[in-house]
């Protein structure tokens, strides 16, 4: 083989897995490690594009109530594990309707296209609420809920949906914990 071919494209191979590792790198910033949810920025592009796509969109909240109070009790790795479950509890609940994210710490948030394909905001609350099993011992965990209906909003736009649905969620703790609004 002539050196001058393989000297010519041994800069592109070079910039091509460059290009491939900066392409997983990107992706990978784009998904909390610990529950593997998109995280706030991933989710945010995504779900304004939900919301702009289907007049029906529904954007929900999720804070765990007295979360520091596990970690404190029962270590990080008991929190950890009450973060994971809460994951794939409002994961499986969008199902392939919607999209889940935590946005840090305890916080979550989910984008739905279609509520009335999901099985309800009470079904949810309710998975939400089940204890976590870790280590033999059962982790009683709760969670705040609000939500926004893109329906109900003047101007349908993803921060306004985020907003009216914070402002639900702590409607929801005002009346004790494990509500939602």
């Amino acid at each position: 083989m002539d050196t001058h071919v393989i000297a010519a494209g041994l800069p592109a191979l070079g910039w091509t897995m460059h290009g491939s590792l900066l392409l997983h790198r990107l992706a990978t910033a784009r998904r909390d490690p610990l529950t593997g949810l998109r995280t706030r920025a991933g989710w945010t592009a995504r779900a304004g594009h939900l919301m702009a796509r289907h007049a029906s969109a529904l954007v929900i909240l999720v804070d765990l109530d007295d979360f520091k109070n596990i970690n404190d009790t029962h270590g990080h790795a008991a929190g950890d594990a009450v973060l994971t479950a809460t994951a794939h509890r409002l994961s499986d609940w969008c199902g392939h309707n919607g999209i889940a994210a935590r946005l840090g710490g305890d916080e979550f948030a989910a984008a739905v296209t279609d509520p009335g394909r999901t099985s309800g905001l009470s079904t949810l609350q309710a998975a939400l609420n089940r204890p976590v099993e870790h280590n033999g011992h059962a982790l009683n965990v709760s969670a705040s809920v609000g939500h926004c209906d893109h329906k109900s909003l003047l101007v349908p736009t993803l921060t306004d949906a985020l907003s009216a649905a914070d402002s639900a969620m702590y409607a929801a703790k005002g009346h004790g914990r494990r509500n939602a609004r």
